[in-house]
């Protein structure tokens, strides 16, 4: 299977500057704007937000 640049992979980092980072994928044509998660740092212990990273 041929891997598109339609759903590429992306790098979300932590606003809470510890540095800690998810890597997911994300639908380029619903999303195509830089994606923002909350979700849980474990180095601060507490949900921050996350944003893309290009």
């Amino acid at each position: 299977m041929a891997r598109n640049e339609l759903r590429p992979v992306i790098k979300l980092r932590s606003t809470a500057g510890t540095g800690h980072t998810y890597v997911t994928r994300k639908n380029r044509r619903n999303d195509p704007d830089r994606l923002t998660l909350r979700k849980y740092d474990p180095v601060a212990r507490k949900h921050v937000l996350y944003r893309e990273e290009r």
